[in-house]
């Protein structure tokens, strides 16, 4: 008899303590950084304790620093063998195996995105950078790259010089002149990647903001959705910073690609850092195009690829892609949107 009083005295407390814990009630915090990706991150999340989300936070913030020198392009660092690295020596570069599948993501977005999506494009790129760069820090002697200049770097941006080999992770560029410039894909892929190990870790009740891309990982736990603005491109207006905000479920992304950040001025006109491919010039399609879908990476290639040509054609490959929807914004303010924008209450809601 006292074994089994003492069996169900056990259970008793085992039960009550798995109740306490369970109700415990999270509360919301705040995490800003400047450390990944040249732009700031929120990190915003439930937890019992400040303690507990800040040992998070820091983990989730070595992760993004893990990726940010890994796709960096512009600064080598010891020990490892990045894409500004790669670059560099150009041939049988022994690299890690988040490399070859970033580059392996990249190919088969340009494949979808019938190569509007790039990453090739690092000597077109690249001249627009730095002129930007010059334009930015000498604005009475911002000048446009010479044209002449960027069509012999457009005759080096054939992504099937691009050799990967999975197996072993060996990567190439077989053309001395091309470069990789995976700034339109390795934000939102590695939000993703760090997305997905916060799930497995058992990170819930978050959402991740860098640079704009947002990534929700898992739902909220005080049963409400994810609130996300989109910005209003047209510039800050007290009245309207937000042309509109999304409800979000656990597991969604919202990229936003648009010409109103990046930017520098020649001559009284503005000339953003989103270039087309065809014209070698910012594309002027759009002020802003924002792609919701369950996957980052996927979202902020297609956001891109979108911005980069018109209505019509991004439609059929956003109805293409699924859980993916789009909002396009044009330049005289008119809005357009993929079929289930407004009205897919499964994957996210529009506030009106």
């Amino acid at each position: 008899m006292k074994k089994i009083i003492s069996v169900v005295l056990i259970l008793v407390l085992t039960i009550s303590c798995i109740c306490l814990s369970g109700c415990v009630k999270k509360e919301k915090f705040n995490d800003y950084s400047f450390d990944s990706f040249d732009t700031v991150t929120t990190i915003t999340g439930f937890e019992t304790s400040k303690e507990i989300f800040d040992k998070n936070c820091e983990k989730i913030k070595e992760k993004l620093k893990f990726y940010h020198k890994l796709y960096d392009i512009y600064t080598k660092y010891e020990g490892i063998n990045n894409l500004c690295y790669l670059n560099e020596k150009k041939e049988n570069i022994k690299v890690v195996k988040e490399i070859t599948e970033l580059l392996t993501f990249s190919k088969d977005m340009y494949n979808k995105t019938h190569g509007k999506v790039n990453i090739a494009m690092g000597s077109v790129l690249s001249i627009w950078h730095y002129a930007r760069e010059d334009g930015l820090n000498y604005p009475a002697k911002a000048e446009l790259p010479d044209i002449e200049k960027l069509k012999t770097a457009s005759e080096h941006t054939d992504i099937n010089n691009l050799i990967i080999s999975s197996e072993n992770n060996i990567v190439s560029i077989k053309d001395k002149d091309m470069s990789l410039d995976v700034g339109a894909i390795a934000k939102g892929y590695s939000v993703q990647r760090v997305a997905d190990w916060m799930e497995k870790e058992g990170m819930k009740g978050y959402i991740l903001n860098v640079g704009g891309n947002v990534c929700t990982v898992g739902e909220r736990p005080d049963g409400e959705k994810w609130k996300v603005g989109i910005e209003n491109p047209f510039g800050e207006n007290e009245e309207e910073p937000y042309i509109a905000t999304i409800q979000l479920n656990g597991g969604m992304s919202l990229v936003t690609s648009g010409s109103y950040q990046r930017y520098y001025v020649v001559g009284g006109k503005e000339y953003h850092h989103i270039i087309d491919e065809k014209t070698l010039m910012p594309a002027s399609y759009f002020k802003s195009v924002s792609v919701l879908c369950d996957d980052s990476g996927v979202a902020d290639a297609l956001s891109t690829a979108l911005f980069c040509m018109d209505y019509e054609e991004g439609l059929k490959i956003i109805e293409s892609t699924e859980k993916a929807e789009a909002m396009w914004v044009f330049p005289d303010g008119t809005q357009k949107y993929s079929k289930n924008f407004k009205n897919n209450r499964k994957y996210f809601k529009k506030i009106w």
